[in-house]
């Protein structure tokens, strides 16, 4: 059980040491990442900067996703067989949202490359690891040195595929049961827009 956001981000820090001052970035997925990434930057004397990515949803059930789409990249599922014109919609009104989000979090500053860095990817915890694979999928056509995706808890099935798919998975926590991330915080209340702001500011000061 962590404390807060901030708690696990420095449980996480713990098993990042071998990380410090590399030629590398972190990389938080808004909003519950950014807390959590916030004390492994500064201990690990990294850039602390967001990843945005989102699901297409098949146009008939939209909670089933059939890709991603980041501000740079996009991840198709296989035999989605769903007309190419939507696919390219969505994926245009998806980056128009992304923008918008990076714009509010990060100002004009353009994202940094991640090409032969080492990018640990930071969120507050992982149920199904459905998004994640997603944003490493995408991550890795940039061409990085290394991929972590680095949480203080994830489901057992999460885990399984995570390692699979990142060149490293570290995790604080794998509980035997797992019903959502939120059981595993005294305090998971919900990161303002503004709270992400203030503490990518501090990442960076």
């Amino acid at each position: 059980m962590f404390q807060d956001r901030i708690d696990a981000g420095l449980a996480l820090s713990q098993l990042l040491l071998q990380y410090k001052n590399v030629n590398g970035i972190v990389l938080a997925v808004p909003r519950g990442g950014v807390p959590v990434a916030l004390p492994v930057a500064r201990i690990l004397q990294l850039p602390l900067e967001i990843i945005l990515s989102k699901k297409i949803g098949h146009p008939l059930h939209k909670e089933f996703a059939i890709g991603a789409v980041s501000l740079t990249g996009r991840v198709l599922a296989p035999n989605t067989h769903v007309p190419e014109k939507y696919i390219e919609e969505e994926t245009q009104s998806i980056r128009r949202q992304l923008k918008q989000m990076y714009r509010k979090f990060m100002g004009d500053k353009t994202p940094t490359p991640v090409k032969d860095k080492v990018v640990i990817i930071i969120d507050d915890g992982i149920a199904t690891g459905h998004t994640m694979l997603s944003t490493v999928d995408m991550i890795r056509n940039e061409f990085p040195e290394k991929v972590i995706v680095a949480v203080p808890v994830a489901s057992h099935q999460a885990a399984i595929k995570l390692n699979e798919a990142a060149d490293e998975f570290v995790c604080a926590l794998v509980p035997p049961h797992f019903r959502a991330v939120g059981e595993f915080y005294a305090d998971f209340t919900q990161v303002t827009d503004e709270e992400v702001v203030k503490h990518l500011t501090a990442g960076n000061g």
